[in-house]
């Protein structure tokens, strides 16, 4: 029995939740966002409330990732969400150039990233770095390929982390 799945969810007075056969939208004030959905996947909507059901218990796994996708998408068109992260190391930095975002990161040349549409970059300082959008999926994937620039190292700590991200330092060689 899936509990994810089974769980109701509450929608918000300023928030629609739409389904037309396999696709559900849900529009808010931050903007509208839509999915499709597995067809052996029900849901219903009454006044206020979503159920998510299945009509078979061969589609358990889907039960639960559907019921957590359209709650990742109404939390995401009334509050947004946000990632930010961190570079550290000797000359490196962030620096946004028009819609793109330009990391140097320790390479001989900088690395210059074009911003997918739907999500907002900020620069508040050469080496902090907040990501914005309404889209769960798309700021976690924007933020882990930044990240991916350049990893975090375990001795020095140098590179790109997430902000709440705690790295594990080694020691390093031991003189004889």
């Amino acid at each position: 029995m899936s509990r994810i799945g089974n769980r109701v969810l509450t929608v918000p007075e300023n928030v629609t939740v739409t389904v037309d056969g396999n696709v559900v939208t849900v529009k808010g004030p931050k903007g509208e966002l839509s999915t499709e959905i597995n067809e052996n996947i029900n849901i219903e909507v009454n006044g206020n409330e979503l159920t998510v059901t299945r009509k078979n218990d061969n589609f358990k796994n889907f039960h639960g990732t559907t019921n957590a996708n359209i709650k990742n998408m109404i939390i995401g068109v009334t509050e947004g969400y946000e990632r930010k992260l961190e570079i550290i190391g000797v000359g490196y930095r962030f620096q946004q150039k028009g819609s793109n975002l330009v990391v140097n990161a320790g390479y001989s040349h900088p690395v210059e990233v074009e911003v997918p549409a739907g999500l907002k970059i900020e620069v508040q300082s050469n080496t902090e770095l907040t990501i914005s959008g309404i889209d769960k999926c798309l700021v976690g994937e924007f933020a882990a390929n930044i990240r991916k620039i350049r990893q975090p190292e375990p001795y020095k700590g140098k590179g790109i982390r997430y902000k709440d991200e705690v790295v594990r330092r080694k020691e390093g060689k031991k003189a004889a």
